[in-house]
């Protein structure tokens, strides 16, 4: 079987927009929570968002393309475009070269503008450019189109996983030899009025409009998840590929772990076994038996029932080695970036490999003893590490973990 190496990253976040920026703030605990700049907020329970902020498309797409482009297509495009230009790729044989690229909802903001047209002006006047802008596949296509990218193109939709399975996949597609080169990863951009009701009406998300106490994984007062945006595209490539060509690796995907729970829309399973599963997985693929010295990027939401199971998860994976392994959720400082999260926070494992830091769980304050591993309070630490864990779970039981190791 074919390794694969992680070649390129790049990134659209509430703490940044360019991979050095993103990785700065993540290292100096900045938060990029506040409140909702997007629409009026005043009837709403939930008033808090990680917004992206100072987004440019123009350097990456033209006018007409910006247009008739979704904004969760626009931050896919400038990620991938990062990425791209990050690895150092001149060319790739065009059927060898593929797209993994995903989104939890898609064009959500084209959904609610488009329908308030037709209440308000009819059917006439809603955009010929409607569906393809709106559809969940359109980021993978568009990204596809700009770099000629003719081999496997496949937008994965799990929800918060989505992103997670992306890359899995896209690994997998690489390490079994039908491709040579994939941009894989998610993007998202639904902090509109219609899906922070939804979230909000589903108990998902926060009511406590506390910009520092809202998005606390695994503080024993957390009371839910705040909403979050952006992309995280990563260049993956068979590693000897790379290595032919001078290639910067910034870490290698060696296991994936891919299970459902089976058991509930929204919540997990209060037994985390199916989890704990999609760990072992990528951990056996991997070669990793716990003792290693690892940094586990969590899923860590911030909901009650969601910290609880994933420590619980972590513990049937690892054993005693749980308690040894370096855990944090960068979920404390993006928010929840649905279903570009698994991308953005594999990108973290990346940087923590490369650079050795691992960034922190922000605005963490009470203990809570159902969550009692190592999560990395309050300020990032330096450590060389031999491998990371990125977990991801989604509504509908979709449980995705990523094992990275170090280049």
């Amino acid at each position: 079987m074919r390794r694969v190496a992680i070649t390129g990253l790049g990134v659209i976040s509430p703490v940044g927009n360019d991979l050095n920026s993103f990785w700065g703030s993540l290292i100096g605990g900045k938060c990029g929570i506040g409140l909702i700049s997007r629409f009026d907020t005043s009837d709403f329970k939930v008033k808090i968002a990680a917004e992206v902020k100072d987004f440019d498309p123009s350097s990456c797409m033209d006018k007409s393309e910006i247009r008739r482009s979704d904004l969760y297509t626009q931050y896919a495009v400038a990620a991938a475009a990062e990425a791209y230009k990050d690895s150092g790729l001149d060319s790739v044989e065009p059927n060898r070269l593929g797209v993994y690229v995903g989104s939890g909802i898609g064009g959500m903001l084209t959904f609610e503008s488009e329908k308030e047209k037709l209440l308000t002006k009819g059917p006439s006047r809603v955009s010929p450019f409607f569906i393809p802008m709106m559809i969940g596949n359109i980021a993978a296509g568009s990204i596809a189109i700009k770099f000629n990218a003719q081999g496997p193109c496949l937008p994965v939709v799990t929800a918060c996983a989505t992103s997670s399975h992306a890359i899995g996949e896209a690994f997998r597609a690489i390490k079994h030899g039908y491709a040579d080169v994939i941009l894989a990863g998610g993007a998202e951009a639904t902090i509109t009025p219609l899906a922070v009701a939804g979230f909000t009406n589903c108990m998902a998300l926060s009511t406590k409009n506390d910009i520092e106490r809202s998005s606390i994984p695994f503080d024993k007062e957390r009371d839910g998840f705040v909403m979050g945006e952006g992309a995280g595209i990563l260049v993956l490539e068979e590693y000897e590929h790379a290595v032919s060509r001078g290639a910067r690796i910034y870490a290698e995907i060696a296991g994936y772990g891919n299970t459902c729970d089976a058991h509930h829309i929204t919540a997990p399973h209060p037994e985390a076994e199916p989890a704990s599963l999609a760990i072992k997985g990528a951990m056996r693929e991997a070669g990793l038996s716990g003792s290693q010295k690892l940094y586990i990027n969590v899923h860590g939401t911030g909901t009650q029932l969601n910290d609880k199971a994933e420590t619980l998860a972590i513990k049937k994976a690892l054993g005693k080695d749980a308690y040894k392994a370096l855990l944090s959720s960068t979920k404390s400082m993006t928010g929840h970036m649905l279903g570009a999260a698994g991308a953005v926070e594999a990108i973290a494992c990346a940087m923590s490999l490369f650079t050795g830091n691992i960034p922190p769980t922000i605005g963490y304050k009470n203990p809570d003893p159902d969550c009692d591993l190592n999560c990395i309070p309050n300020k990032s630490i330096s450590s060389e590490l031999d491998a990371a864990l990125s977990s991801s779970l989604g509504f509908g039981g979709h449980n995705a973990c990523l094992a990275l190791i170090k280049a």
